[in-house]
Formats: C-alpha cells, sequence, structure tokens
C-alpha cells in the first residue's frame, strides 16, 4: 500500500469515526435533554397523563371553547413530545386526588369544578370573581393584596401553576392553566410550550406560580405575553379573611 492508498484509508476511517463520535454524542444530548423534559412534566416514557377540561361558560355541560380546544392540542403535542399518553377528561367527571398521574387542567373556577378545587386546596391565596352579573370585578383576580382586572382584548392575566405536594417519592405533578378568558388559557399553554426549559433550569421540579398578562388579544391573539410576577409565596399563603364592622 502506498502513502496516496493508505492517507486515504486513514481519512476515510477518521471521518467515520468522526461521524459516529458526533451522532453519539447528538444522541446523548437528544437524550438527556428529552429526561430532563419528562422530569419537568412528570411524563416518563409510556406514563398517562390527564387532560381535564372544562365546558364553555353557560353552554351545554361537554361544550368547549375554540380557544380551550387549541391549548389541549398544545398540551396534547408536548406529551406525545415524552412519549407519554393523554386521556381527556370532563371537569366535572375527574373524581380523583393528584400525584399519581400528571394533570393538565384547563379554565377559570367557574367553568371548571376541577380548577376551583385546585385553586381552594392548593392555592388559598387566589380569589376569582366568579359573579354572574357583569360588572368591572367580573372575572378579576386576587392574588395576596392584588386585584387584577380583566378588559376583555386589550389586558387579560392567567395562572401558570406548576404544583407538588412533595410528599412522596415520585409524585407527578399538576399544571394549571386558569385564565380570565378562554384565549388566556391557549396563551399560557403556548408560554409553557415555547419556555419550558428555561423554567425547568430555574425551578427544577419544584412548584411554582406565575402570573401571565395577554396583551392585546383582539389583535395578536394568544402570542404576546409578558410575565407580570412570580406569585408562588402569595398564592400559597391564605387571604385573609375580610373584616366585619360592627355597628354600636
Amino acid at each position: 500500500m502506498n502513502d496516496d492508498v493508505r492517507n486515504i484509508v486513514l481519512g476515510v476511517v477518521a471521518a467515520g469515526v468522526s461521524a459516529a463520535l458526533g451522532w453519539l454524542a447528538r444522541t446523548y444530548l437528544w437524550r438527556r435533554r428529552l429526561r430532563r423534559k419528562q422530569a419537568f412534566f412528570g411524563l416518563p416514557d409510556n406514563s398517562e397523563s390527564l387532560l381535564v377540561v372544562n365546558r364553555e361558560a353557560g353552554g351545554a355541560e361537554l361544550s368547549v371553547m375554540r380557544n380551550d380546544v387549541f391549548a389541549l392540542l398544545e398540551l396534547s403535542a408536548l406529551i406525545k413530545d415524552c412519549n407519554a399518553h393523554a386521556q381527556v377528561v370532563g371537569h366535572d367527571t375527574a373524581r380523583q386526588g393528584f400525584g399519581d398521574r400528571t394533570e393538565f387542567c384547563v379554565g377559570g373556577p367557574s367553568s371548571n369544578r376541577r380548577m376551583a378545587a385546585h385553586l381552594s386546596s392548593l392555592l388559598p391565596g387566589v380569589r376569582v370573581n366568579a359573579d354572574a352579573e357583569p360588572g368591572p370585578d367580573r372575572g378579576a383576580f386576587q392574588i395576596g393584596g392584588e386585584d387584577y382586572r380583566v378588559d376583555a382584548g386589550v389586558t387579560e392575566y392567567v395562572l401558570l401553576a406548576r404544583l407538588t405536594m412533595g410528599q412522596r417519592q415520585g409524585e407527578r405533578p399538576v399544571f394549571l392553566f386558569c385564565g380570565q378568558r378562554a384565549i388566556t388559557n391557549q396563551a399560557a399553554t403556548r408560554y409553557l410550550a415555547r419556555h419550558h426549559e428555561r423554567l425547568a433550569r430555574k425551578y427544577g421540579n419544584s412548584s411554582f406560580v406565575l402570573l401571565l398578562k395577554v396583551v392585546n388579544s383582539q389583535a395578536y391573539g394568544p402570542d404576546v405575553v409578558e410575565l407580570v410576577a412570580d406569585v408562588t409565596r402569595q398564592a400559597q399563603a391564605p387571604l385573609p379573611e375580610p373584616t366585619t364592622v360592627t355597628a354600636t
């Protein structure tokens, strides 16, 4: 074998080794990224999860707002990416505890009984004005000592939460998407899909509650979302009972 042939053979071998090492490195990084995503969502391979859907306010029990359907599609894509499975259940049929399966609960407490139960049990520092009569405070959030009113199509708020009780190994989280309007629920699921890696780096597998603001949805839909604040501490601390004044 002359020098030219030897150099060609060595070049081919070196290229093959480099390609194999590159493939192994990419596979390792992809698997590590997948495992981190699965850990954040509590969705190991072939695991089961719940998509708890609400109903259209004032509508039939099984009717779902168009934007809430889009929110479920966003979540379904995330679940599929984790090699997991989803079961869609109505808010009034999800009669079970939490921690055994990851749960994604969509909708405000006025249209989703499951959400109302989660807020009462897990986020006692959050109150949502569910008045049936129109008014400036209808749908407003009270978190800590702050009020967040809805200005439909202009400024709307939504809570995005990842919650665990942290009492046992392998407990699966509950994700809440509690918005003032259906489009804000979709905005929160899209925000989670876009930013879950950053959220996982910041919070790991801990609980968090984020208050998001959806800006000018009548023009931009669910795409322009601002992070208002991390309200985990305020949301988990019970609100003080309103004081009453006794006439003398």
